[in-house]
């Protein structure tokens, strides 16, 4: 079962009724929709184009040797940015307002190797509604190998963890193979359901089936009708999965593992300091805002504060948000985190892990 935690009314906070005014003006004074646009097709298209056209060319036996290792770290960006972009999108309702369209163009992510149950639960539920929360939040689980909230116990090899955790960051999509299965068994004994609707039988069967689908698309078509050897196919899959992994976790830690996001604590009767809105605030961090390559490859995840505050929301309006949202914080006293450029979070978040690492008991 969840514990119950419980944040601030949002009617007693005059931020949060102000911000969604302001939100909700902007696109009806531009008549415009929060979900997507030509521009989010076109993009949609594109990291398909990325992911599928290097998958084809190893059919063709036209590509060898090093020709073919570049394929599969293409692959490897492709499959990142059809995670950040299109289903990040549609499996947070935002990419269309059809529930159907949504759920159709979601179902992408069991084409990168992934599960939309899992996901939904892991990313909808526990990190955007307990974000930073230590215990609740599952994208900073407590670890063997990294400590990645104050709240944490500490090991003797987390000193270390600025030193190996980016190598650690690659094999985040290479798990899940295996995590998902431990991570279903987990979600469906807690109850846990994005829709409410949970039926264990039928969910573990839909895990089966699309992980088989796709341990067939990425292994067995190659094996059997590419000119590649079975090691070469095992290898490709390694190669493409340490970039797409680098990638995901590296975007996703730059927006709640640096200097300056707080670590909430809830108190013993489930309460919450802060309202919910305010809490995403102080947990979460911009990156990179004017880099338009930036923001246009991980599907405006470096507007992570935008996100976080309005996840059903299509990613491709959060600049134009940003200001909106920024001007809206300032005026009430409220920090907004933003790191000006990608190597400043890099390195921002390089210095929480060493500080995380370090024994708090001896600081």
């Amino acid at each position: 079962m969840m514990p119950k935690v419980r944040f601030q009314n949002k009617e007693q906070v005059p931020f949060v009724k102000e911000l969604r005014k302001r939100v909700n003006g902007y696109f009806k004074e531009n008549k415009i929709s929060r979900n997507a646009n030509a521009h989010m097709v076109f993009k949609t298209i594109t990291m398909f184009l990325i992911y599928l056209i290097p998958y084809a060319f190893l059919y063709t036996g036209l590509v060898s040797g090093v020709w073919a290792v570049f394929l599969a770290l293409i692959m490897g960006v492709g499959m990142a940015g059809i995670g950040m972009n299109v289903m990040h999108d549609a499996n947070h309702g935002a990419y269309s307002s059809s529930p159907k369209v949504n759920n159709l163009i979601g179902v992408c992510i069991y084409l990168i190797g992934g599960d939309v149950y899992n996901w939904k639960v892991q990313h909808n539920i526990l990190h955007h509604t307990y974000t930073n929360i230590d215990g609740l939040d599952g994208d900073i689980h407590q670890d063997p190998f990294l400590r990645l909230s104050s709240e944490q116990s500490w090991g003797k090899g987390h000193k270390f963890q600025h030193l190996y955790a980016f190598f650690l960051y690659s094999l985040g999509t290479l798990l899940w193979s295996v995590v998902d299965f431990v991570q279903h068994r987990r979600f469906t004994k807690m109850g846990l359901s994005p829709d409410g609707k949970l039926n264990k039988s039928k969910q573990l069967k839909k895990l089966l089936f699309y992980k088989m689908a796709y341990w067939t698309f990425i292994f067995v078509l190659p094996m059997l009708f590419s000119p590649f050897a079975w090691w070469q196919v095992v290898l490709g899959w390694l190669l493409m999965n340490l970039v797409a992994g680098f990638i995901l976790t590296v975007t996703f830690q730059l927006a709640h593992l640096v200097e300056g996001v707080a670590f909430p604590v809830p108190s013993d009767q489930g309460k919450v300091e802060n309202e919910w809105m305010i809490h995403q605030l102080k947990t979460t961090a911009n990156f990179a805002k004017k880099s338009k390559l930036v923001t246009w490859y991980v599907g405006g995840l470096n507007f992570q504060i935008e996100h976080h505050l309005f996840p059903n929301i299509c990613h491709v309006h959060y600049k134009k948000l940003s200001d909106i949202v920024k001007a809206t914080a300032d005026e009430y006293g409220i920090l907004y985190n933003d790191k000006k450029t990608y190597l400043e979070a890099v390195y921002s978040h390089y210095k929480m892990l060493k500080h995380l690492g370090v024994n708090p008991i001896v600081s």
